[in-house]
């Protein structure tokens, strides 16, 4: 009887929590926000369903295996929220880095990891024009 009760009322949190994840998906005015609420319907009910079956079963093969699909919910829960932000940030911004559709800033000179400005490709630091170069640079290199 009381593993009944028990199972019953976890089942029903996992039910509540899920119609509040519907309701503030409804309520939320962008997809950013209503991404906060995904999260308790994907992470918190499976929990809450994973250990009614827990009480009612005990100790079993579904328990098991329950627990195993509750794992990996749980552990791809992050990757997906991230790939889900990732795909609407490349929606709206046609880049996932934020830049607008059409612009290409990865081929412009400058724009690679680590170069500053002024620093461009034949420019590396301490080979600035007007820099003196020693003669290490200069067997290295050839003549200019």
């Amino acid at each position: 009887m009381i593993r009944q009760v028990v199972t019953d009322v976890l089942l029903a949190l996992a039910v509540l929590t899920v119609a509040a994840s519907a309701i503030g998906l409804v309520v939320m005015p962008d997809a950013y926000s209503r991404l906060h609420y995904v999260t308790p319907a994907a992470v918190v009910a499976p929990v809450l369903v994973a250990l009614g079956i827990f009480v009612a079963e005990g100790l079993d093969e579904n328990t098991g295996e329950t627990v195993l699909a509750l794992v990996f919910m749980i552990a791809a829960a992050p990757f997906l929220s991230h790939a889900t932000i990732r795909a609407i940030r490349v929606r709206e911004a046609g880049d996932w880095r934020g830049h607008p559709p059409g612009e290409d800033t990865g081929n412009q000179p400058g724009n690679q990891p680590g170069n500053q400005p002024g620093n461009q490709p034949g420019n590396q630091p301490g080979n600035q024009p007007g820099d003196q170069r020693s003669d290490d640079d200069a067997t290295a290199k050839g003549p200019q």
